[in-house]
């Protein structure tokens, strides 16, 4: 089984329940093709580097997924047809970095950092 990091853009114009219907669509896809989420990050609405059909802004969605290469190659044929989305991208790796979570907020991750000291 290979390991893999899947990212999604979303249009900036999505509502929360659209972005939750694609989680929960391209996840069943994972499943249906003997895949397994790992781990699913819901990153937000970030400004994009330039416009991407006409849209500044893409909520991103950052899924951590274990299965064989056709489970990609399936995810990824639904996506290149989806209109929701901006652009995709996965990438091949060796482990997952399961502790970090890059895109939370300084006082989120302050408050987790107290709360695991505490606990040691």
């Amino acid at each position: 089984m290979n390991l893999y990091e899947h990212t999604i853009i979303a249009r900036q114009d999505a509502s929360p329940s659209e972005l939750k219907q694609l989680t929960e669509k391209y996840s069943k896809i994972v499943e249906k093709n003997s895949g397994e989420i790992i781990k699913t990050e819901n990153w937000g609405l970030l400004n994009l580097t330039y416009l991407i059909k006409k849209n500044k802004k893409g909520s991103y969605i950052h899924f951590k997924i274990k299965g064989k290469g056709k489970v990609i190659e399936e995810l990824e044929r639904n996506e290149a047809i989806d209109k929701k989305l901006l652009r995709y991208l996965t990438v091949k790796v060796k482990d997952f970095d399961l502790n970090t979570n890059y895109f939370q907020k300084k006082e989120e991750s302050e408050k987790i950092e107290k709360k695991e000291t505490t606990k040691n």
